[in-house]
């Protein structure tokens, strides 16, 4: 299906009569030959002894080289008595039809250039045609009406052909275009040469980036008080785009038939201040094979002809970003989730690196190269990028990919170098890699959350109750993430140390939310809370728990940094957080000391509070114990990433 088709859906028809020109110059070529064929075809039924010609080098100039049968036509025609009899014959009908109507469209359709007398023949030819494919064969008089050229002998198909390309040379002068910084115009004002100038400016800054990809021919014409620019985007049949420019005002049409490509350029051109309404997806029988398309408008007002050429500047300089834009999120699909891979996307064309060079450089094999040459202590078979690297550390990979291979390719270097530089950057990524610290952190924020909720419990604020169950939620969701190292490590021993330390992590996530269970028994009946020295003491060691805990957040934030890009000054507060959980752990086993005196001293009449509050007490010493042993597992994970004895 050709583009003439697309922009014919879109309403503008001023546009189509050069491309329907070109079109109708090839059918007459194809037109020609096939009559010649024809007359060979007779010529070798009646001297089936006469070698047949080559026809090869003639079909192939006319652009009819598949068209096998054509070569049989000639090969398999016979006579049976007067009638020439043509196996091919159907075939030989359909073609004939087809490029007729193809050489006849711009003569015979379209208000200002039809030819009525040309449109009766043309009509007259095509229903003889359709009769004509239902038959064996041709007899003599029909052979002749076919072929001749003696206009004393009444029309044939040979002498229409010969008057439509007379008029079409005609009509070819008469529309003569002209290239304005590679824009094919005709038909316009002189005052719209600065703005077709300007558009073009915008594809020219920006059209490198598609490198041998087709696409961003540009056609131009004036419609009475419109100009209007045709942008053939692609190969698609509806990827095209048609732009309509007034005094202060651009109007676009746009369609597509990716949805998501679709959105991605209605975001581009937002940007730049269009405002769009969007059609519900429609179907043509003519286009894609009659696949729905999306279709859209877009229009801008501005003041003022200089604003009015930037505008069409900066709208032309977005068109290279959607070609082949579906294909390349779908192979950086591979390696991020669908948000990740149009956000990237998103990136190269913000700063304007395109995905082109990606994609000509290797595009998922460049990545796959990479993660084999990173070893199988790094990437396992079926490993996808992000869950290695982590979420935001893949898309910087492939962000840095996407600008080195633009930059690359654009100073014609060779697509090996880009190779070696996407090995180093993922060198490079997973020497300072963070995921399994992204793990920990997650973890140690839900241990700080149920330590504060616990502070919230002693302080009596809230339902107890009501807290004992959200803690449950979150001790769980900390324990899933253990689960999740204990998954990785099964692929890749470098985790085996993460499995130990959330371990550890993970027996302060299941004391704490003990302590909360414990005291939601605590604060019903029959026990109806303990007194205040009690609840003092158990607070006091709460607190000391939670400044652990925090120093333990602190910790493993700053480990991300630590010999990486981070400085010495990373590495004192690094150990600092440390010494100060040490020192915590020590004051807990004398707060819990204190407690037990507390509770033994105010309880001992009363057992079942007793011992409630003697096991909080001890299972909080328990959660400081445990932090503390997470804490040497993470000095010693540290110390290893960075080549360290521990």
């Amino acid at each position: 299906m050709r583009k003439e088709s697309a922009v014919e859906a879109l309403g503008q028809q001023s546009l189509l009569l050069p491309a329907r020109i070109k079109a109708a110059l090839a059918a007459n070529d194809r037109l020609k030959l096939s009559l010649t064929m024809l007359q060979a075809a007779a010529a070798h039924a009646a001297d089936r002894e006469a070698p047949v010609a080559d026809w090869a080098p003639d079909m192939r100039q006319a652009g009819l080289n598949d068209a096998t049968w054509l070569r049989e036509l000639v090969s398999t025609a016979y006579f049976d008595d007067r009638t020439l009899v043509l196996p091919k014959i159907a075939p030989l009908a359909e073609l004939l039809q087809n490029d007729l109507t193809l050489m006849a469209r711009p003569v015979c359709e379209g208000d200002a250039q039809r030819d009525v007398e040309l449109q009766h023949r043309r009509d007259d030819w095509l229903a003889r045609l359709g009769v004509l494919a239902e038959r064996e064969g041709l007899d003599a008089d029909g052979l002749r009406a076919l072929t001749h050229g003696d206009r004393r002998g009444g029309d044939s198909l040979h002498l229409l052909v010969m008057d439509l390309h007379r008029r079409l040379n005609a009509l070819s002068a008469q529309i003569a275009t002209e290239n304005i910084d590679g824009a094919h115009a005709w038909q316009i004002k002189p005052e719209d040469r600065l703005l077709i100038q300007a558009f073009m400016r915008g594809i020219a800054r920006t059209a490198p980036l598609k490198f041998s990809h087709p696409g961003l021919d540009t056609a131009v014409t004036r419609d009475h008080s419109r100009l209007l620019i045709q942008n053939d985007i692609g190969t698609n049949d509806v990827h095209v785009l048609v732009i309509e420019v007034e005094t202060g005002h651009i109007a676009l049409t746009y369609s597509d038939l990716h949805a998501g490509r679709f959105d991605f350029f209605r975001r581009m051109l937002a940007d730049v201040g269009f405002v769009w309404t969007v059609s519900a997806p429609r179907v043509s029988n003519d286009l894609n094979a009659g696949k729905p398309y999306t279709l859209g408008r877009a229009e801008l007002r501005v003041r003022g002809r200089h604003a009015l050429c930037d505008a069409l500047e900066r709208l032309a300089s977005r068109i290279v970003f959607v070609i082949d834009w579906n294909r390349a999120r779908r192979r950086l699909q591979i390696f991020v989730d669908k948000a990740g891979a149009r956000d990237l996307l998103w990136q190269a064309a913000r700063e304007e690196w395109g995905h082109m060079a990606w994609l000509l450089a290797g595009g998922e094999d460049l990545v796959f190269g990479a993660m084999r040459a990173a070893g199988a202590d790094a990437f396992r078979v079926g490993d996808r990028l992000d869950a290695v690297l982590g979420r935001d550390a893949a898309r910087d990979y492939l962000a840095a990919l996407l600008r080195t291979s633009s930059q690359a390719l654009l100073a014609h270097q060779p697509v090996n170098q880009v190779a070696d530089e996407a090995r180093l950057l993922l060198a490079r990524l997973l020497a300072r890699r963070t995921i399994e610290l992204d793990l920990i952190a997650e973890h140690a924020a839900w241990c700080h959350a149920l330590a504060q909720a616990l502070g919230e419990a002693l302080d009596g604020a809230g339902d107890a109750a009501a807290l004992s169950t959200r803690a449950k939620d979150w001790e769980r969701r900390a324990d899933r993430l253990l689960t999740e190292a204990r998954q990785r490590a099964e692929r890749q021993a470098r985790w085996a140390a993460v499995v130990d330390l959330l371990s550890q992590a993970d027996d302060v996530a299941d004391a704490l939310e003990e302590c909360l269970f414990i005291h939601s028994m605590l604060a019903a009946p029959p026990v109806n809370g303990v007194p205040g020295e009690v609840r003092d003491a158990l607070h006091l060691l709460c607190d000391t728990t939670t400044a652990a805990i925090q120093d333990w957040v602190r910790a493993v934030e700053i480990a991300r940094h630590v010999g990486g890009t981070g400085d010495a000054r990373d590495g004192e507060s690094f150990l600092q957080a440390l010494w100060r959980m040490l020192h915590a752990e020590r004051l807990c086993d004398e707060q819990a000391r204190q407690a037990r005196r507390a509770i033994v001293r105010t309880l001992h009449a009363s057992p079942a509070t007793l011992a409630l509050a003697g096991d909080l007490a001890a299972t909080l010493e328990k959660a400081s114990d445990a932090l503390l042993a997470a804490g040497y597992s993470l000095r010693s994970l540290v110390f290893a990433r960075n080549g360290d004895a521990a």
